[in-house]
């Protein structure tokens, strides 16, 4: 069973992604990715996978120690939740970057690659498109005081 939904967990997110770099001026895109409901699918995975054994997760988790999380996240069934954890957050990542990049009116094939690597290393997209916002944003020097209208 844990194979099973190890595999389902990126396919259920797949499309939002196919969508988001594919697609992203489709009208259909916007509205089809609008939720946030869109990472469910992975979540449900992750409560399926971490509910059973709760109380072995929480206490790893609430006390991390790395040996503990090696041990923890080296099985079958800790490394699928990794996975539908990865792929959840990173799906709700890829939407949040899709939809800010849209409103500031950065070029979509650009990030469509962007998206395209963050699928694989989400923190480093998440710093790369953190860098484009930066760099996109109209240096604004202060005007003096004495030149400013009342």
């Amino acid at each position: 069973m844990t194979q099973h939904l190890f595999d389902i967990t990126f396919v259920s997110a797949a499309p939002f992604w196919a969508l988001m770099i594919f697609a992203p001026r489709w009208h259909r895109t916007r509205a089809i990715t609008a939720s946030p409901l869109i990472c469910l699918p992975p979540l449900l995975v992750y409560a399926v996978l971490v509910l059973p054994d709760f109380g072995g997760f929480f206490s790893t988790l609430a006390n991390p120690e790395l040996p503990a999380l090696q041990q923890l996240l080296g099985g079958s069934a800790g490394a699928a939740v990794a996975w539908a954890h990865f792929i959840a957050f990173d799906l709700f990542l890829g939407r949040w970057i899709y939809f800010d990049s849209r409103e500031r009116r950065i070029h979509p094939a650009l990030i469509s690659v962007l998206l395209a690597f963050t699928i694989v290393f989400a923190p480093l997209g998440m710093l790369a498109y953190l860098a484009i916002r930066f760099l996109r944003e109209p240096r604004r020097s202060p005007r003096p005081a004495l030149l400013t209208k009342a």
